[in-house]
């Protein structure tokens, strides 16, 4: 199942995306959850597959604002330096321990929207990241049963100011409008094994990054036996989970996203995350 949440007629919704639209999940249960975050909240997944099965789509894409997969979240936390192709492009020590940073909600964008180049830079670069999203409150959670906690997984594009990212990671990741995330949530009943999906970032059609998932320094479970180590996971949690190698840092000169560029983001297996690049 492929869950979005949506803007139509002024209301925030979610719902499942299908082909010719959207099934307007909100409206056929009664308007019972405000959120997708609610819903994993409520532990209804499942009542969403059934409402969904089979269901014709009640909206086209055309007649709604996406919004990023989960708009709400109470947390977006990050993890650096994740493949070691990519700690070898910028010239950095293998991690022993995941690298752990946080982003705001004001960084998200939606697939389609635009983000923002910062007027106070132009060292903007990309980095497309497997995101997952967590289902349910946990804590202390095990490697052996990671997998279990988790609701679903989407593209996330972590924008990058650089110049900015070496005195303060806070500062270089926090930009507005700098994190797009989408273009939905695959449930986890579709995703057999995180280690196993093939990503590409495509910038103005060019491919720049291109690789599998399975050479994460730190696999899904991994991380999240870490940061719920930490930290308790809360439904609707954001853990984007690293980039591999061909980021605009690491290439001779440096590659920077501009203004009316294009840079996309795919996850085979569960979508395209695109959007355009403004400058502020």
């Amino acid at each position: 199942m492929r869950l979005v949440s949506f803007r139509h007629a002024g209301a925030q919704k979610f719902g499942a995306a299908v082909d010719g639209g959207i099934v307007d999940l909100s409206e056929r249960t009664g308007g019972r959850w405000p959120s997708l975050r609610a819903v994993l909240a409520g532990k209804a997944l499942a009542e969403l597959a059934a409402a969904a099965k089979g269901a014709a789509a009640d909206l086209k894409m055309d007649e709604v604002e996406l919004l990023p997969t989960i708009p709400d979240p109470e947390k977006i936390l990050c993890i650096g330096l994740n493949y070691a192709s990519h700690v070898g492009e910028v010239g950095r020590q293998m991690p022993t321990v995941p690298s752990v940073f946080s982003r705001l909600h004001n960084t998200l964008v939606a697939h389609g929207g635009s983000i923002v180049r910062p007027r106070a830079s132009i060292d903007f670069d990309f980095e497309g990241e497997l995101a997952v999203v967590i289902g349910e409150r946990c804590r202390h959670v095990s490697r052996a049963s990671a997998l279990s906690v988790i609701a679903g997984y989407t593209c996330f594009l972590d924008g990058s100011v650089r110049d900015f990212q070496k005195h303060s990671v806070t500062a270089g990741k926090n930009f507005p409008a700098t994190g797009p995330l989408g273009p939905w949530m695959v449930t986890s009943d579709v995703i057999a094994d995180p280690q196993r999906l093939e990503l590409t970032t495509r910038l103005n059609g060019n491919v720049v990054q291109h690789d599998t998932t399975e050479h994460m320094i730190f696999d899904v479970a991994t991380i999240i036996e870490y940061l719920s180590t930490v930290t308790w996971l809360e439904p609707g949690d954001i853990i984007a989970t690293g980039t591999p190698d061909g980021v605009g840092a690491g290439r001779k000169p440096p590659l920077w996203m501009k203004g009316g560029d294009k840079i996309e983001v795919e996850i085979f297996g569960i979508g395209i995350l695109g959007v355009n690049v403004i400058d502020e």
